[in-house]
């Protein structure tokens, strides 16, 4: 156990302190204000305040973490061990030139994402607007890094410590926008789409089309039987994300009615987990969501914990607050759609705190950190590249004890059109991502 003295402890501090000792280094702490127990302590201790009180192990700290409420903060960075690093600190007696756990919780907490802010177009925080994109620490899990060198330092004072840490993960997940390219539509999408291949000109998805609907073709976005093969072949259980929602402009998956989409539902549920895919609509209209969460509770015939917003559209700490409502424990939205890394500067889930209310809440926060989508469509990277992209992110969360979590469709495993290559792009990230 260690004994950590402050000079007062508040919500900020208990969160971001449980969360760096007690969920990633694996070790207990105790809290204090009391100068005159933490002086009297004879074990393993620390300062964090403005000034040390003795000749302890001494971090500076600034004023982040004793603050209530949401304020513009001109942050300042200096670089520590090749790295940024912000909230310097001016003391010659701290063992570290920063705050780390200010720092830490900054990022975290989204602290930026509460601030005025230019929206991209579908309304979402870009991740060129974060300050780990304009620093060029995007793809560093800093919080990860700052935790464990915090355990050095500690380590140096008293080797006699141990800290068990986290041991890396894998989970592989996959969103649900649309279960097939034509069959289970509707009779009016169908003559939609056809209308549309002919407007374009476009006669050879005329032709499959036409050999889909007829059974004379299988639907290329039916890879379900490909991903029930490969994730056996690796002993690997996934996390599915079912858009399963009215139609609207950016939500076309297949009707909710479609017997054979329930059926499907069904069968992933057998053996994966199945969590809902709320709707670009629903983001701003909460009844909505819990409109889509019952009726994908009521095909499963069980509750529905896990959720991943479709189009990443998330805004704190409203969309998160709307799933608390709904008894959602675990999100796993947190992640940017436009550059792949670490939103959050951390690989481990966390719980979210909401920083309006300043208070830790129970829902579980588990950052993807790569989307197919995000290496072909904002970055233009092709099939023959991508791994040179995704294995330099696999080995910063390996080196971090994290969880490296992964975001792909079931159309991008198709090997066709867009996706031709990208199937083997899977297999071959799965096998560097293996524990």
């Amino acid at each position: 156990m260690i004994l950590i003295y402050t000079n007062k402890v508040t919500n900020r501090i208990k969160y971001i302190f449980n969360l760096i000792f007690r969920e990633l280094l694996n070790v207990d702490i105790e809290l204090t204000s009391n100068k005159e127990d933490f002086i009297a302590f004879e074990g393993i201790k620390f300062s964090y305040a403005k000034q040390p009180l003795d000749n302890e192990l001494f971090f500076a700290a600034g004023n982040l973490l004793f603050e209530r409420g949401i304020t513009n903060i001109e942050l300042s960075f200096i670089e520590f061990e090749g790295m940024p690093a912000f909230f310097p600190v001016y003391m010659k007696e701290s063992v570290m030139p920063f705050d780390p756990f200010a720092a830490s919780f900054y990022l975290i907490s989204r602290y930026e994402e509460y601030l005025p802010y230019r929206k991209d177009e579908y309304g979402r925080f870009h991740a060129k607007e974060s300050i780990a994109y304009k620093k060029g620490f995007l793809q560093k899990p800093l919080v990860n890094i700052w935790a464990l060198k915090i355990g050095e330092i500690i380590k140096e004072r008293y080797p006699s410590i141990s800290f068990p840490g986290k041991k890396y993960k894998f989970v592989p997940t996959i969103d649900i926008d649309a279960a097939w390219a034509y069959r289970q539509k509707g009779l009016f999408r169908i003559i939609g789409g056809y209308f549309n291949s002919l407007s374009g000109f476009n006669f050879a998805e005329i032709v499959e089309r036409t050999k889909v609907l007829a059974g004379l073709q299988k639907d290329p976005f039916d890879t379900f039987g490909f991903q029930l093969e490969i994730h056996k072949k690796y002993n690997l259980k996934p996390i599915y994300f079912i858009l399963f929602a009215d139609y609207g402009f950016n939500d076309k998956n297949i009707p909710v009615q479609s017997r054979k989409f329930q059926t499907l539902i069904k069968s992933l549920a057998d053996y994966a987990e199945v969590g809902i895919h709320p709707s670009y609509g629903s983001n701003s209209y909460p009844k909505k969501l819990k409109t889509e969460v019952e009726r994908l509770s009521k095909v499963l015939n069980s509750e529905i914990t896990k959720s991943r917003q479709h189009f990443l559209k998330v805004l704190l700490p409203t969309s998160y607050r709307n799933l608390i409502n709904l008894d959602i424990t675990d999100d796993y939205t947190m992640g940017f759609a436009a550059q792949p890394g670490f939103r959050a500067g951390i690989c481990n889930s966390f719980n979210f705190y909401d920083l309006d209310l300043d208070t830790e809440t129970k829902l579980r926060v588990h950052p993807f950190i790569l989307m197919e989508g995000t290496l072909k469509d904002y970055l233009g990277v092709n099939a023959d590249e991508a791994l040179q992209y995704i294995k330099p992110l696999i080995n910063e969360v390996k080196a971090a004890n994290g969880t490296f979590i992964s975001l792909w469709h079931n159309e991008s495993l198709s090997n066709a059109k867009r996706w031709v290559g990208w199937h083997k792009v899977y297999e071959d990230m799965i096998k560097e991502a293996l524990p």
